[in-house]
């Protein structure tokens, strides 16, 4: 599953006020519940799994790059959320550098199999160093989305012909 697939313009924090790692999660968790992604009731729960799984080892996976994920039996589709800290959030990442961009998502039990798939595809869109590079620059949230989804080039023949 690509990420583009799962944000869009109202799941996008462009500038985080939390300095920390533990304060970041909970800062992304409390705005999916604002957009109303997450139930108020489900909160407590995905913050307590949140937190187990950071507890196991940081998703703070280097270059920048963090990415918390839970399971939740409450959800019928997958959840997410892009956040960027401009200052960057010391995360216990593998690297040891701070985090500036966050990508955080909650995937429905019943879904396990998306879990590895969407890892996957978000830890290699951030490997490319061009991509963090420019989201660390964009202005506006359309921008973070046409990095995250760019549209293929047409080449002047191709333009030609639509």
């Amino acid at each position: 599953m690509k990420l583009s697939q799962l944000l869009d313009i109202d799941h996008i924090l462009l500038d985080m006020k939390a300095t920390e790692h533990w304060p970041a999660i909970v800062e992304l968790v409390d705005f999916l519940g604002e957009t109303g992604d997450i139930p108020k009731f489900c909160r407590q729960e995905i913050l307590v799994a949140l937190e187990e799984r950071e507890a196991q080892i940081s998703t703070g996976i280097g270059s920048g790059v963090a990415i918390p994920h839970t399971f939740s039996d409450k959800l019928e589709n997958v959840v997410a959320v892009f956040g960027r800290s401009k200052a960057g959030i010391d995360f216990d990442a593998l690297d040891n550098a701070p985090v500036h961009f966050i990508v955080l998502f909650i995937v429905p039990r019943k879904d396990y199999h998306l879990h590895l798939r969407t890892l996957a595809a978000i830890a290699k869109m951030f490997t490319n160093c061009e991509v963090r590079r420019k989201l660390a620059v964009a202005e506006c949230r359309d921008d973070i989305l046409e990095i995250l989804d760019p549209k293929p080039v047409q080449t002047k023949a191709e333009t030609l012909k639509s």
